[in-house]
């Protein structure tokens, strides 16, 4: 939704829903359906996994049949999309498959190569350069990209650090893990507050970057005064987990209605 402009009436566009559907389903598949297929055994030990809010906790004959069902779905779409806007949708749609595989499975498994799980994490952006290949829109200016990167790799260490537990028990090496709760904790503070300097003094937008401020302060007293480096309860991952999507929900109204990462200072 970020490369659109609200007085585009974008809507109207069949390729607009097309694409929607495309991101909100076969994609999403693509993305969690390879990380449930190569991530079992950890995720059976993860108490927060085997729900709507968190994802599946599934056997391992469940999840044969996974990977060809991922096929199925995805295959006719990269071929209506390729059909639609040529060759370089279809390099896009490619890169984002292989950058999937390559997190996803050995010898590359970059799930367990600190810190290149979380720099992969730039393959969420990609979902916006389809957008704009797709509808024929224009390119983002790189200030968005970069928060956009940086704020896929903030949410990314906040699953790691919910996570660290069941990934030890697995011997699943994550950043989280290598690094300790507390400085996870704190790498993502930094984070936070990088993406709200951003927002302020190179989109001038109050509302995203005060709403991050509020965020890092709930998160330093997270660190130092509540959980320090405690795990949450399984309730408590659940309260965050439902606050996180409201609020990306509100966010992204916001973006799409005013327009301001369209709009850099500089």
């Amino acid at each position: 939704m970020v490369p659109f402009d609200l007085a585009s009436n974008f809507w109207e566009e069949p390729q607009f829903w097309l694409g929607l559907i495309f991101v909100t389903f076969p994609l999403n598949f693509l993305v969690y359906g390879l990380n449930d297929f190569t991530d079992g055994k950890a995720d059976s030990l993860n108490p927060r996994k085997g729900n709507y809010l968190f994802g599946a906790k599934l056997s391992k004959k469940e999840l044969e049949p996974v990977f060809w069902q991922i096929c199925a779905v995805i295959l006719p779409f990269v071929a209506l999309f390729s059909y639609l806007e040529g060759r370089e949708m279809f390099l896009l749609l490619l890169f984002m498959i292989v950058v999937n595989i390559i997190y996803n499975f050995k010898p590359f498994r970059l799930k367990e190569r600190p810190p290149f799980e979380i720099i992969i994490q730039v393959g969420y952006v990609f979902t916006a350069l389809f957008s704009i290949l797709l509808n024929n829109l224009e390119m983002l200016p790189w200030q968005t990209l970069l928060y956009l990167s940086l704020f896929a790799f903030q949410a990314h260490i906040a699953g790691e650090i919910m996570d660290i537990e069941p990934d030890r028990l697995v011997g699943k090496k994550t950043t989280a893990v290598f690094i300790g709760r507390k400085k996870a904790k704190l790498l993502m503070l930094f984070l936070l507050l990088f993406e709200a300097y951003i927002l302020k003094f190179w989109f001038d937008d109050w509302v995203l970057s005060g709403f991050l401020v509020a965020f890092s302060f709930w998160l330093i007293l997270d660190i130092f005064v509540f959980f320090k480096d405690r795990p949450y309860s399984v309730t408590q991952m659940k309260i965050f987990g439902i606050a996180i999507n409201v609020s990306a929900i509100l966010s992204m109204i916001w973006v799409l209605y005013s327009g301001n990462l369209l709009h850099p200072n500089f």
